[in-house]
């Protein structure tokens, strides 16, 4: 299934697709969309749910998004053309709350950006508290699975000290969504093309077989050290493409378009502003 939120920032009601791609309203079978209401879907016959007419504004597809993990270098190809090693253990970082956006909400650039940059990730929905979890074990706290545009300022990133938070956090810089499709549906994490175009140009190809840590592992490894808690969403990583990696480089400027897919999990698309 493919669960989503509508409506106005801030406002957004629960919904589903159904098969032939139009929006079911769920408010009236649950509140909202939350990580434990996603580990647990309700049973209901979504051709028996109202359709929400038009085209509304697509929201983050889960609520009260507790934090927001990041696996940086998951890719080797992307480690090489960012010029540094494989990484011997997953490297881990945090994204703001206060970054996330829906899915086609419009991308702004802080003021005093130089180098901001693209990243299509898979981007994975904890579903019920995971802690000191095996790998055979972890794909069973995933509630399912979405498309996370780590977008970020290379500039703030590594330009001007201290660690990957400043660069990676800014206002607008994680869109998510457009839904979250269950586990059941997207099979193996494994096997997901990834795709980013920017201006119509396609930038990143990928496949998330490629991931130097896979999914299972990644969930694993950081319940280790932290509480993973229903609603969580872990950005596992991005393939090659991104701006800093292209020779030239090639950074976001007031309006570009970025335009994400991960195969079975839709699209997003997002027109860049300038603060």
């Amino acid at each position: 299934m493919k669960f989503l939120r509508y409506g106005d920032t801030g406002a957004e009601k629960p919904g589903v697709l159904d098969a032939e791609g139009r929006i079911r309203d769920l408010s009236g079978v649950v509140p909202d969309l939350t990580g434990e209401v996603l580990a647990a879907p309700p049973a209901v016959d979504i051709d028996t749910l109202p359709v929400v007419e038009g085209a509304p504004r697509l929201g983050i597809p889960v609520a009260g998004v507790r934090k927001m993990v990041c696996i940086g270098l998951n890719y080797s190809d992307h480690a090489a053309e960012a010029g540094l090693p494989v990484p011997e253990e997953p490297i881990v970082f945090m994204k703001a709350t206060s970054a996330l956006i829906g899915p086609n909400d419009p991308v702004h650039l802080p003021r005093g950006a130089l180098k901001g940059d693209w990243e299509v990730e898979l981007g994975v929905v904890i579903g019920r508290e995971a802690k000191y979890v095996s790998e055979a074990e972890a794909l069973s706290y995933v509630a399912g699975y979405t498309i996370v545009n780590d977008v970020s300022e290379r500039h703030f990133q590594s330009e001007r000290g201290g660690t990957w938070t400043k660069g990676k956090s800014c206002d607008t810089f994680g869109p998510v969504g457009p839904w979250v499709v269950t586990p059941d549906e997207v099979g193996d994490p494994q096997a997901l093309a990834l795709s980013c175009d920017v201006n119509g140009t396609r930038r990143q190809t990928g496949t998330t077989a490629s991931m130097i840590f896979g999914v299972a592992h990644v969930i694993s490894y950081l319940s280790q050290m932290m509480r993973l808690e229903p609603g969580d969403i872990i950005a596992t990583g991005t393939p090659p493409g991104v701006g800093m990696g292209l020779k030239p480089p090639v950074f976001l400027k007031a309006g570009d378009v970025m335009e994400l897919e991960i195969e079975g999990l839709g699209r997003q698309r997002q027109e860049v502003f300038a603060d």
